[in-house]
């Protein structure tokens, strides 16, 4: 049994109260978490808020910032093992994936290490005389960044790079679901030196951990990953401080086939898509668009990928599908699968019982074709894809974008021409083309409609958690004119 800690202004605890953790591998109980409640929130942010206005950070240079997040890079890096260990252990993801995911983490810290002096204001060319105006950028704030579960250290780092570097102070709300690594993590924190209340780590539930941090009066900006119900509290909330949000949400992103396009690589690519990750993805492609002259070829080359890959224990490094996080998940998956199937839905591999212990569910293809199938409108987060063909370009944009969601999106063709028509009638913030799930912390992402709004990633995100301070001074020695004598 392992036991984790809270990290609260430079110093760690048990938490107001404690819950169990459990292995969805096997669904034993794990480790224990600290539970944060609406005191150690409110001290997390009053720590925060310390932190930026009094603090040796709040008199840090910004190359100065930029060397700790640098530290903070080497040391992800070299606790990459340990991190990817814990993340397999608390979610289910398996070891293969959580190691080369952590690992690239790191470039997403040095990516802002290089932003952090570069935040630069502007001098204006104003319209009167004897004056110098000019803008200064300057942090937000205290932000609230709450990241789920899945990929955790990677939403954490597209939140505290960019923060960090601007000069930000953070509470970090890690999901109750699976803290184990970001409470590990601020470890790290600690070890790079930064100093007291810049980041707290914490955890704990809805109504008496998140709500109070999303509504807190010191709460400047709320950084938020995760669904659009919850999203929706964390808006309601922001009214009580009138705090800014960038919200990154879910998804159901389609991945377009064409009769033309490269059949192998269109297949591994959208295996990659919804069966990575166990489907636990918020761009996973689980709604298979394909040329109606190649649904059935097509559909065999995805069903013998599927019923190739290795199910097993998440931390063998020969499994490809490990279980799903929680078993309420693969419950409510479970449900809507069946929901599927009694509308019309065909399975084409999958939809059975996985014997053993842990919250497994297999890689399952529906084909939905021809009916309105609750898999196709529903975000599942879990290894479902659901198929339905097209006649036509037309019929193919219309299908793509018949969804609330816009987040991502696969377009595979060889036709130059129709890739570039796609690129824009596709109402998604994200379009790949020919390839899916590449990242960069170069390359900003984020969504439309229920997807979310902001952006996380690139430069845009680092002036996100700046605010526009104008300066005007005047030049001139002659004083100030009486206002109230007339000339």
């Amino acid at each position: 049994m392992q036991v984790f800690q809270q990290y609260i202004d430079g110093a760690f605890d048990a938490g107001s109260a404690q819950f169990e953790s459990r292995d969805p591998a096997t669904g034993e109980v794990w480790a224990t978490m600290p539970e944060a409640r609406e005191a150690d929130v409110d001290r997390a942010v009053r720590a925060a808020q310390q932190a930026l206005h009094t603090g040796p950070w709040a008199r840090m240079s910004a190359t100065a910032r930029g060397k700790l997040l640098y530290r903070l890079a080497e040391l992800v890096q070299q606790n990459a093992p340990r991190l990817a260990e814990l993340e397999t252990r608390d979610t289910g993801k398996v070891i293969r994936e959580t190691s080369a995911q952590i690992a690239y983490v790191a470039d997403y810290y040095r990516y802002y290490v290089g932003l952090a002096d570069k935040i630069e204001g502007a001098t204006l060319p104003i319209d009167k005389a004897d004056m110098d105006v000019w803008t200064l950028r300057e942090p937000v704030g205290v932000v609230a960044a709450v990241v789920p579960w899945n990929s955790q250290l990677f939403l954490s780092a597209v939140k505290l790079g960019p923060a960090l570097a601007a000069g930000c102070t953070l509470v970090l709300k890690a999901s109750e679901e699976a803290p184990a690594p970001l409470l590990e993590f601020a470890r790290l924190v600690h070890e790079a030196g930064f100093p007291a209340g810049v980041v707290n780590v914490i955890t704990g539930f809805g109504p008496s951990c998140g709500s109070p941090l999303t509504s807190h009066p010191g709460v400047a900006h709320i950084a938020f990953t995760g669904g659009p119900g919850t999203a929706a509290h964390v808006v309601r909330n922001s009214a009580e401080n009138l705090a800014s949000t960038s919200l990154e949400l879910g998804g159901k992103s389609p991945f377009i086939v064409f009769a033309d396009a490269d059949l192998e690589s269109a297949a591994n690519a959208q295996v990659a898509g919804i069966f990575a990750a166990t489907g636990q993805s918020c761009v996973a492609g689980s709604r298979l668009l394909v040329e109606a002259s190649i649904k059935d070829r097509f559909l065999q080359l995805l069903k013998a990928k599927a019923e190739a890959i290795r199910i097993g224990s998440p931390l063998s490094r020969d499994t490809e599908v490990g279980p799903l996080c929680t078993q309420r998940q693969r419950d409510a998956i479970r449900a809507v699968v069946e929901q599927s199937i009694a509308a019309g839905a065909k399975v084409v591999t999958g939809a059975h019982e996985i014997a053993g212990g842990g919250y497994y569910y297999p890689p399952t293809i529906l084909d939905c074709d021809g009916i309105q199938s609750p898999s196709a409108q529903t975000e599942l987060f879990g290894p479902v894809l659901s198929v339905n063909a097209f006649q036509d370009e037309d019929e193919a944009v219309t299908r793509a974008n018949a969804t609330r969601y816009g987040l991502a999106s696969g377009v595979f063709t060889q036709n130059l021409g129709r890739a570039h028509r796609l690129i824009r009638r596709i109402h998604a913030g994200v379009v790949w083309v020919n390839t899916y799930r590449a990242v960069s912390p170069i390359a900003p992402f984020g969504g439309y409609g229920l997807s979310g709004h902001g952006r996380e990633g690139g430069l845009a995100a680092a002036l996100d958690y700046t605010r526009t301070k104008t300066v005007w001074l005047n030049t001139s020695d002659a004083p100030f004119p009486d206002p109230f004598v007339m000339r």
